[in-house]
């Protein structure tokens, strides 16, 4: 893989816009305003890399939607991380063969994780050849320039090369919520867990300026952002490839003393860079929202020295400890894979005693899922799969029991959480986040919408909170 990160220059993203604009000319004749609908699949990262696609399909003119058929352009947002997810794609884009024959203008691109692995880019060239572009991430910055070939002389792109990626700014954003807003950090990783295809198609670890992200977030507060994530694949290794380096934390501070009422969320945390000044910076710093995503992976050692994870049992559980007595209400929660290739069920022992003693507020949990090109896809796995069920139901019955526990010690509080959105439960009319990001459903008035209001806990089940605005 290239390891030397590229900075595009300002000029090469203004030529960008230039595209842009250009095809707004081009729009603008039409007989009625184009759509577009992205549909995006995985992580925050992937939401966040939509809300640029978005940014550029609207400075070209074009709204959005949530029809295939009302589209002009489809852009489908990829991710690689599980199979299921990877079939789930595929799956959607056979259908759209159908939608395109009865609109044969329409543009259907693919871009993502999924794009950036070359088996998958070559099954897409050969046996879905309705799809006119295929870009992965390191290309979106260049997005206009590839739908104005499109537009002009037809065939089909694919613009997947192996690169150690890049960084662009200037990149416009149309961002789907007016209350909780990403920001990326940084991009790529450095890691190359056993199990994980990031390093492999997102790239090698390159941070952003923090003038640039301190910038953002100014301008996300000035238009009245509530709850601002910061991202990256590991945040902990921020500033570590600058000429100037910086570590998270300093950062972290400093997003902290811009002016306004608004939470600082972060994920996602590698272990073995979370330090006790992170731990501190989070304590001191008022905005800083109490929750953490450590991810463990595994409670055995062997299992995680296998998986690459550089972190030992005790050395995670060392560094709860540690946050737990800076931070006594920390919200916690974790990423768990189940069943990794030679994984035993006395291993597997050893991850419930971890959630024994963290007592987690929520789990992500995983059962193994090889990805073609890392190296657990080539290592022996003889549990069956209905071990590995059996050993994933345990876990939930653990984590759900320790989740309801913890969520009805709410029960009767008042909480001051961000109201951020529309209840789907007809018995509620809000939903809210607490500080520590857990869910609530609120009766209350919908004018209380993006604002911090005091709730009472009324009810609690494993899943969320249930509340009254006071």
């Amino acid at each position: 893989m290239e390891r030397t990160t590229t900075v595009i220059p300002q000029a090469d993203v203004e030529r960008q816009l230039d595209c842009c604009r250009k095809i707004a000319a081009l729009t603008a004749q039409w007989d009625k305003q184009p759509l577009a609908f992205v549909d995006t699949y995985g992580c925050q990262q992937n939401e966040a890399d939509s809300e640029r696609i978005r940014g550029y399909l609207a400075q070209m003119g074009f709204g959005f939607t949530d029809d295939e058929e009302q589209a002009r352009i489809i852009v489908i947002n990829t991710c690689a991380i599980r199979e299921h997810a990877e079939q789930r794609v595929l799956g959607n884009v056979g259908a759209l063969v159908h939608v395109k024959r009865r609109h044969p203008e329409q543009l259907i691109c693919l871009c993502g994780c999924m794009m950036q692995e070359q088996h998958v880019a070559d099954k897409i060239r050969q046996s879905y050849r309705h799809v006119d572009l295929v870009f992965g991430p390191h290309a979106l910055w260049k997005f206009p320039e590839m739908i104005h070939t499109l537009l002009t002389q037809r065939g089909r792109i694919f613009s997947n090369a192996d690169e150690a990626g890049s960084i662009a700014e200037g990149i416009p954003v149309v961002r789907q919520d007016s209350v909780k807003a990403w920001v990326s950090i940084m991009y790529g990783c450095n890691n190359f867990c056993a199990y994980c295809i990031v390093p492999y198609v997102r790239g090698r670890e390159r941070s952003r300026k923090p003038e640039d992200i301190l910038a953002e977030v100014r301008a996300l507060v000035a238009e009245g952002y509530k709850d601002i994530t910061l991202l990256g694949q590991n945040v902990n290794s921020y500033g570590k490839d600058m000429e100037e380096p910086m570590d998270f934390s300093d950062l972290l501070e400093q997003v902290n003393a811009i002016p306004g009422d608004f939470l600082i969320r972060f994920m996602t945390s590698h272990p073995k860079d979370a330090t006790h000044k992170l731990f501190e910076t989070m304590a001191r710093c008022e905005k800083v929202a109490p929750v953490l995503h450590l991810p463990v992976q595994a409670g055995n050692d062997r299992v995680l020295k296998v998986m690459n994870r550089r972190h030992t049992r005790e050395q995670y559980l060392e560094k709860i400890r540690d946050l737990k007595s800076l931070i006594p209400d920390i919200v916690l929660t974790s990423d768990i894979i189940v069943g990794f290739p030679g994984e035993t069920t006395e291993e597997f022992e050893d991850t419930l005693k971890v959630l024994e003693e963290v007592r987690y507020d929520a789990l992500f949990t995983f059962i193994f899922s090889p990805r073609v090109g890392t190296p657990a896809a080539k290592m022996d796995d003889p549990m069956s799969h209905q071990e590995k069920l059996a050993n994933f139901n345990r876990l939930l019955a653990l984590q759900d029991a320790i989740s309801e526990e913890k969520h009805a010690a709410y029960i009767g509080k008042t909480v001051r959480c961000l109201i951020d959105g529309e209840s789907d439960d007809a018995r509620y009319d809000l939903t809210a986040r607490t500080p520590g990001n857990r869910l609530v459903r609120v009766v209350g008035d919908k004018s209380a919408i993006g604002q911090f209001r005091d709730v009472k806990i009324t009810d609690a089940n494993k899943w969320s909170l249930f509340g009254e605005l006071v």
